[in-house]
């Protein structure tokens, strides 16, 4: 049994096989799926697991060099955009419209939906080198 890291195997087998600049998706319980994108659903119910919560363990794994958020998060969902901002640190963030930002989720290698009911929480994380 895996001692350390992101227990769920799907998830630790995504990451151990992203390439630089690939993306993935970590988006709450409303977020549609793009036909042909995997999705990983880890909600249980309305607010189990948090998003942040998610997010924090996927970054502990991930090396990321940019986030992408809908610009609605500024105003929809303040708190929200404030722990992301913790957790990321001094990563790039890049702002799109909400409609946008759907629409480029059909890009990542897979969206992890959580349980997470509160708006705009999603996130688009671009994968890293660790070198």
């Amino acid at each position: 049994m895996k001692k350390h890291g992101i227990l769920n195997s799907e998830i630790a087998k995504i990451l151990a096989d992203l390439g630089h600049t690939d993306q993935i998706t970590i988006g709450d319980a409303g977020l549609p799926v793009p036909a042909g994108v995997k999705k990983i659903d880890l909600a249980l119910k309305l607010g189990t697991p948090a998003f942040v919560e998610v997010l924090a363990e996927v970054l502990k794994d991930m090396a990321i060099e940019k986030v992408i958020l809908a610009d609605e998060i500024k105003d929809q969902n303040p708190d929200q955009l404030q722990a992301v901002s913790e957790l990321i640190g001094d990563t790039d963030i890049a702002y799109i419209s909400h409609e946008d930002f759907k629409e480029l989720t059909a890009q990542s290698k897979v969206v992890i939906r959580t349980g997470e009911a509160t708006p705009y929480s999603n996130i688009i994380l671009q994968s890293n080198v660790i070198f």
